[in-house]
């Protein structure tokens, strides 16, 4: 059961600030539809790296980890979705 205490009101915090650090990226690929310059390696070992943290998450039961490293990862797909179609 996950359970919320003062120490995953922290890890809410810092996992609502770095989430949201993807987010300007995700707008400007939006709003451009343009993907120009973004490295495809990059955001496919990030997502990776993501999706084992969230895997991490749901084995310790950790609502931060698994939110943070969901919304991440969607963001993410996203982003990689528009390099690989501007690379067909």
């Amino acid at each position: 059961m996950l359970s919320i205490n003062s120490d995953e009101i922290v890890g809410l915090i810092a996992a609502f600030l770095t989430t949201i650090s993807f987010l300007p990226q995700a707008i400007k690929v939006y709003r451009h539809k343009a993907a120009d310059g973004l490295s495809l390696t990059m955001y496919l070992i990030m997502f990776f790296g993501v999706c084992m943290w969230l895997y991490y998450g749901i084995r310790i039961q950790s609502l931060s980890v698994i939110v943070a490293n969901t919304v991440t990862a969607a963001m993410q797909i996203f982003i990689i979705f528009n390099i690989l179609k501007k690379q067909r």
